[in-house]
């Protein structure tokens, strides 16, 4: 057995990052060419925001262009990784006796794709995807991600894709270039505090962490995938930000990876 893999929250920003050569996109590609190659990736995106907990099976995901408005050079990407169905079958294995749909209609989401297609561009590593279920509290789904560590241990990189901070209502669509909005950047300060400190349990509890929070997670469908990524640490982890930004005012790029 290899040694243990990372797992990594990625901050994806727009959609059109997919398209782009950037900072961004450049630092992705390159945490895919430093990271042992795994044999197959679980991908918790904040665009597969559901009241129920679903894992795609089928062997051939299609690739969902989820958005609108956007250039028709972006609509025309595929990433046509193969699926896993018998690592989806191991989830729910994991997760019982937690009741988890084996779903064939989903496919892999921009939240997914738009990155992955910069990490491993030869989108030749099945991918899973496991839906967030919106019903439930963040303990939930910090639960599950403890639940699911030990994937890494089996050569699954366990990603999960979000913005730590993510409100659209004051970002600065076709605009000039904005400078953060100060509550987005004390917020993503005081995240990044408390992801080196282990103090997991306020991240949790996000609703208790005061206005900027409120701000910077108005809804918590792109929040809700760093949890699953730092309920996998373990004890001997180094917790690392390979890379940092904010989008528009209001939207965090910042990566956290996990071993």
């Amino acid at each position: 057995m290899g040694a243990m893999l990372p797992a990594i929250f990625f901050g994806h920003g727009n959609p059109m990052n997919a398209i782009k050569q950037n900072a961004y996109t450049e630092a992705w590609r390159q945490i895919g060419e430093a990271t042992s190659r795994p044999s197959a990736i679980l991908s918790i995106s904040a665009h597969w925001y559901v009241a129920e907990k679903s894992v795609t099976v089928m062997t051939a995901p299609r690739t969902i262009h989820d958005f609108g408005g956007f250039p028709a050079e972006l609509y025309q990407v595929q990433y046509p990784a193969p699926g896993d169905p018998a690592l989806a079958r191991r989830i729910c294995h994991l997760l019982a006796p937690l009741e988890v749909k084996l779903d064939t209609s989903w496919g892999l989401d921009h939240g997914t794709w738009s990155v992955l297609r910069h990490v491993y561009p030869a989108a030749d590593i099945p991918v899973v995807q496991l839906s967030i279920n919106e019903t439930k509290p963040g303990s939930f789904h910090f639960d599950i991600g403890r639940r699911l560590a030990s994937l890494r241990d089996e050569g699954v990189l366990i990603v999960g894709s979000g913005d730590i901070v993510h409100n659209l209502h004051t970002y600065a669509w076709g605009r000039h270039s904005q400078d953060p909005y100060d509550w987005a950047t004390r917020f993503e300060r005081a995240a990044r505090e408390l992801i080196l400190a282990g103090e997991y349990k306020s991240l949790v509890n996000y609703e208790m962490l005061g206005p900027d929070a409120a701000l910077s997670i108005p809804t918590p469908d792109h929040y809700l995938p760093l949890l699953y990524v730092l309920a996998a640490a373990q004890p001997s982890d180094a917790v690392r930000f390979p890379i940092e930004g904010v989008d528009g005012g209001s939207i965090s790029m910042l990566t956290v990876q996990i071993g």
